[in-house]
């Protein structure tokens, strides 16, 4: 089974990992972690930060924390013997870059946290979970943080 698990270091986020974690999964299943940088964080440096050079080292700064991310995730999932893992940081939109993903890499299942934005903010940036599950090829699990 390939499980593609989209994280963003959120709470509802560590909650998907914790929960592809915990799930007996086919012998031989494939989990690939992705975390995207989107455009508009990059554009929001770039603004903010007139400078090159030190956008440059803000966007270094940004891709170590995603990687970090990355590399925790994997850890924890590589605990588990009867799974491969493999983790890929990825820019983009999110939605578009995970339903992009899916589909190229063949996902059977795609795994992702729920951040629960509110109605404002969700009318300006649109929900990524809401966009995989509509436009998904494949089966998709939502994950909600329990409090």
């Amino acid at each position: 089974m390939r499980i593609l698990l989209a994280i963003d270091g959120s709470p509802s986020s560590d909650a998907a990992v914790a929960e592809v974690c915990r799930r007996p999964w086919p012998a031989e299943s494939e989990v690939r972690i992705i975390t995207v940088m989107t455009p508009l964080e990059s554009m929001l440096f770039r603004e903010k930060f007139h400078h090159p050079e030190v956008f440059d080292d803000v966007f270094k700064q940004q891709g170590g924390e995603a990687a970090k991310r990355l590399h925790d995730a994997a850890a924890h999932l590589e605990q588990r013997a009867d799974i491969r893992v493999t983790p890929v940081l990825l820019e983009g939109l999110p939605k578009e870059v995970i339903l992009d993903e899916a589909e190229r890499w063949g996902a059977d299942l795609i795994v992702l946290g729920s951040n629960g934005t509110g109605a404002i903010r969700y009318l300006f940036l649109g929900s990524v979970a809401l966009a995989v599950a509509i436009n998904a090829h494949c089966s998709v699990e939502i994950i909600r943080n329990k409090f």
